[in-house]
This record gives structure tokens, C-alpha cells and sequence, in this order.
């Protein structure tokens, strides 16, 4: 069995790191699937899905460490193309990818103790964003 399910989600930009396991694991249950994957993908090319410890000190040291890859005010040929000033947050988006698999048992996700799912817009500015949830099993 296959259900696609959608979270809707209003960001910050500027590497705004938003924790959803919480809409991820009730889409999971609320679909009858008992065990499975769910897939999350965010569609567009300035944002990405990981995990990560969702504190402070854990998401300080990930947005430093995009700054000092791929920091906002370096010269990106995609800004001078296109005149937006988001090139680092496409190559931001790329280096951590639009998507993330997580197994399911009994309707809970398999997440490790202080692992939860993160969601994290790169781009200069404010959006409402929509990630999609295929949630495939038995």
C-alpha cells in the first residue's frame, strides 16, 4: 500500500531549521500502514531534510558549518545570473538533499533516542513551503 500525505509549513529562511518528526510520525499513524517506510521530500532547490539532535547547540553547529561552506555572501555565479542573492542556499540545498527515508514498526518511526527530523530552508527569505510524505508498507 502506498499513501502520499503533505505537511504544510511557514519558514523563516535563512537557514531556519524547523523540527518535524511530530507531523511526520502522526501522518504515519494516521495512515493504517503498521510497518514501512515513510519517504519526506521537499520540493525546490533551496531547501533540504536531515536528522539531527534538534537542540540549540546541535543546530548552532550546523548553520555555522553551511556558513563556513558555502557562506551567503560569497560570489555565486547563480546570482549573478539570476539577480536573486540565494546561490548559497541552492548549494546548500544540494550538499544536504530534497529528501529522507525513515523505517516505521507498529506505526512508530525507528528514529534513534535523539535523532528527530529536521527541515531546514536555506533561502534569503520568509516561505510557506509544502514537504510530501509517500508512506509505503503493510
Amino acid at each position: 500500500m502506498v499513501v502520499t500525505d503533505t505537511i504544510e509549513l511557514d519558514t523563516q529562511g535563512r537557514a531556519d531549521m524547523l523540527n518535524i518528526t511530530g507531523a511526520v510520525a502522526e501522518s504515519v499513524k494516521a495512515c493504517g500502514i503498521k510497518s514501512g517506510i515513510v519517504t519526506i521530500f521537499c520540493p525546490g532547490s533551496t531547501s533540504a531534510i536531515t536528522t539531527i539532535e534538534y537542540e540549540s547547540g546541535a543546530l548552532s553547529d550546523l548553520k555555522r558549518t553551511f556558513d563556513d561552506i558555502a557562506p551567503p555572501d560569497a560570489d555565486y555565479a547563480h546570482n549573478q545570473r539570476w539577480g536573486d542573492g540565494n546561490g548559497h542556499s541552492h548549494v546548500r540545498a544540494a550538499l544536504l538533499g530534497p529528501s529522507l527515508t525513515v523505517p516505521f514498526l507498529d506505526g512508530e518511526l525507528l528514529l534513534g533516542t535523539w535523532q528527530q527530523i529536521t527541515y531546514c530552508d536555506f533561502d534569503n527569505r520568509p516561505r510557506s513551503r509544502r514537504l510530501v510524505l509517500q508512506i509505503l508498507g503493510d
